[in-house]
């Protein structure tokens, strides 16, 4: 007879991955034969540039990759997001101390919790915010404590109102701008905030730098690291997935804190044996080579966001134009939920969105549309939404 075992109480605490249902609710409609454009996803849809791709397949013929890597990566490829911080940012990193290579921004995401946080320690995080953030928080059997993102602030948080015992207690603080699922961007002034209210309750700041290369209309997302104080109480996650394309060839890296990079790769040690040395190779080729494929991508993004922008607009829903990010961040007719509205568009106009409320309690007004169709197909999305009748024109 085949035993049933129990899951360990750390697995019982993790949230239930909200998405799941949306994506077999997709399928369900896809399966029916209809014509669905699913815009409810963070998966980039364009190819990993030309370059980045010969470089994984050079370096996998090179013996010396067959082998196990660094536990803690290979030297070259920190080194080349030490040159990547310091010709993009003007931040100076210590490839050795102040670099640790990630199986993904994800996994670092998630692994940070584990690294500094103990039963009953408090995080704070923002809501609405990426789900995966609780995950660590989660399994590190810490509290968390939500910080809103409200339009009326930018959807920045407002520290003002966390209360000083909540501050005091804070070991961890999520940040992430460029932002999702609101796709705002944030300056140096809050930043530099952020730093002095760290530094004054001895808080780690963990700035998720996903979509550190998506700004718009001319504007360079900033980067935490740029304010001054930053690595002395900090780190940012900067994945490639994003800026090259490259979302499943899971490689991202930390930089800042050197106590808090030694903690990612003390936990690394145990875990991993670091990346496939191909994939190295090809990440550091990513960030040392010429970035005109990086300037095409925004181009690209910055098109399907004018167009789609401009189609939701004619139908008449009133909607802000994203700053950053390939997201829009579209409020929903008062007389909804996000997941009901989620759920009209699906069964009447066969467009898939992501309902605001699985990213937080403050997402319920709103849904994150992904910018990762082509602009005709983001338009026809538009036109479908419109023939719905819900919105009219001028209002």
């Amino acid at each position: 007879m085949t035993q049933n075992f129990e899951q360990s109480d750390m697995l019982k605490r993790l949230p239930e991955q909200f998405f799941a249902k949306l994506v077999g609710r997709t399928q369900e409609f896809k399966q029916q034969g209809h014509d669905v454009i699913n815009l409810g996803q963070g998966n980039p849809d364009l190819p990993t540039p030309d370059h980045i791709i010969q470089e994984v397949q050079e370096a996998a013929k090179n013996p010396a990759n067959h082998k196990y890597a660094p536990f803690r990566g290979f030297h070259y490829f920190k080194e080349a997001a030490a040159n990547y911080y310091k010709r993009e940012y003007g931040v100076s990193l210590d490839p050795e101390t102040e670099i640790a290579v990630l199986f993904g921004g994800k996994a670092g995401l998630v692994e940070i919790s584990q690294c500094l946080l103990n039963p009953n320690d408090t995080a704070l995080l923002p809501d609405p915010g990426y789900p995966d953030y609780m995950s660590g928080i989660a399994m590190a059997d810490a509290d968390p404590y939500f910080m809103p993102l409200q339009k009326d602030n930018h959807f920045l948080p407002d520290y003002s109102t966390i209360p000083g015992e909540t501050l005091n207690q804070a070991k961890l603080m999520f940040l992430n701008y460029p932002n999702n699922p609101t796709a705002v961007t944030a300056n140096k002034d809050f930043y530099d905030e952020t730093v002095k209210l760290a530094k004054d309750h001895h808080i780690c700041v963990v700035q998720d730098f996903a979509y550190g290369a998506l700004g718009f209309d001319g504007q360079k997302p900033q980067s935490f690291l740029q304010s001054e104080g930053a690595k002395d109480i900090g780190i940012e996650i900067y994945t490639l997935s994003k800026t090259y394309n490259m979302a499943g060839w899971r490689v991202a890296f930390a930089a800042g804190n050197p106590s808090v990079i030694e903690a990612l790769n003390k936990i690394q040690d145990h875990m991993y044996v670091s990346l496939f040395g191909a994939i190295q190779s090809a990440a550091a080729k990513a960030l040392n080579s010429d970035q005109s494929a990086v300037q095409r991508l925004i181009d690209t993004y910055t098109e399907r966001r004018d167009r789609f922008i401009r189609a939701i607009r004619e139908i008449g829903w009133d909607v802000d134009t994203p700053e950053g990010s390939f997201f829009a961040w579209l409020p929903v007719p008062s007389n909804y939920t996000s997941e009901e509205f989620s759920n009209l568009l699906l069964e009447n106009a066969h467009v898939v969105v992501a309902p605001g409320r699985g990213f937080g309690k403050y997402g319920d007004g709103y849904v994150r549309v992904g910018l990762l169709e082509s602009a005709e197909r983001l338009e026809e999305a538009a036109a479908r939404i419109g023939r719905l009748g819900i919105f009219r024109k001028g209002e």
